[in-house]
């Protein structure tokens, strides 16, 4: 399928899936599970108006998630009491797996996920939304439920920068326009129809997400594009308007942060497929100038983006789930 072709089919508007009862017959067809995740970190201002709405429209009045949960990287704030409170399920990431090591950052949120959930279908939602909406939800599961081709589906939506006394329309996505963007074209054109590939909405069958690596970082997203297209080809995933996402948004430094993290997990697939040869060692140390009343100073930050192996190669893993090698 060129991509052109693949743009026009693969590309959904969650209003293509409302009818949330037909869905849910589909699902009860095909006799599928249906698991919710929201990778948390401090996030009680919203929270719990993430789970009552999803838990209210499509739990209890249109059974199609089976399981809503909250995986969390150590809050400090009140996430996790206010989670369970409105009857989600709540894991601390530290505490599963602990064989294979510390690591923090919400990749590694999403991996123990796939060990922790029962779903044979899991969707991953960012807990930090201020217009959450079924929409996110079913505007996922619906491509996957519609068409058995599609195993994997990535939300996109327009997202507007909130400043102090002002909303602006333009912007939003901005280290997917001046990084992912340009590399996916240059490296990864197969990959280049993909309108938000750094959003945080998408949805999976167990299967897929089982077999891929998981950056623990800001490189999760990228990653996990490049080797699902690797493995399925570029016709096994689509994409879902969801209109808009209000959300907070980062500062600058904080983004070039998140290019650097995301940049090693690129330089990581780039070798995996050999795209790439006789260029130096990648640097972990990123400098960023710090400028205080006319002063000037690097502030050095060290990310390095470790990942974790495929779930389907942790022995704990292939014990819970009865899976013989």
């Amino acid at each position: 399928m060129k991509l052109n072709k693949w743009l026009q089919e693969r590309t959904f508007h969650h209003s293509d899936f409302w009818d949330r009862k037909k869905l849910v017959k589909l699902k009860e067809k095909r006799n599928l599970k249906i698991s919710l995740c929201f990778p948390t970190l401090n996030e009680e201002k919203t929270i719990g108006k993430e789970i009552i709405i999803m838990k209210s429209e499509l739990q209890d009045r249109y059974p199609l998630i089976d399981e809503i949960a909250v995986v969390d990287s150590g809050s400090t704030d009140k996430t996790c009491e206010i989670a369970k409170e409105f009857g989600a399920k709540v894991f601390l990431a530290e505490d599963y797996l602990k064989q294979e090591g510390p690591a923090k950052g919400k990749g590694e949120n999403l991996w123990k996920s796939i060990y922790l959930l029962d779903g044979d279908i899991i969707i991953f939602i960012d807990a930090d939304i201020s217009n959450i909406h079924p929409k996110f939800a079913y505007g996922l599961i619906g491509p996957l439920l519609q068409n058995e081709d599609i195993k994997f589906v990535k939300a996109f939506y327009e997202r507007p920068i909130t400043l102090p006394g002002n909303v602006t329309y333009s912007g939003g996505g901005r280290v997917t326009e001046i990084l992912i963007r340009p590399l996916f074209c240059q490296f990864f054109p197969e990959l280049s129809g993909i309108i938000q590939p750094l959003s945080g909405e998408f949805a999976a069958y167990r299967e897929v997400f089982e077999k891929i690596p998981f950056p623990i970082g800001y490189g999760i997203e990228t990653g996990m594009l490049i080797d699902i297209c690797a493995q399925w080809g570029r016709n096994a995933i689509a994409q879902t308007n969801l209109d808009k996402r209000i959300h907070r948004n980062q500062p600058v430094a904080s983004l070039g942060k998140m290019a650097f993290g995301i940049l090693q997990t690129f330089w990581n697939r780039l070798e995996a497929h050999n795209k790439i040869k006789d260029m130096e060692e990648f640097s972990c140390i990123l400098r960023q100038v710090k400028i205080d009343e006319q002063k000037y100073s690097f502030n050095e930050n060290k990310i390095i983006e470790t990942e974790r192996k495929p779930m389907i190669e942790v022995e704990e893993y292939l014990k819970k789930w009865n899976i013989k090698k």
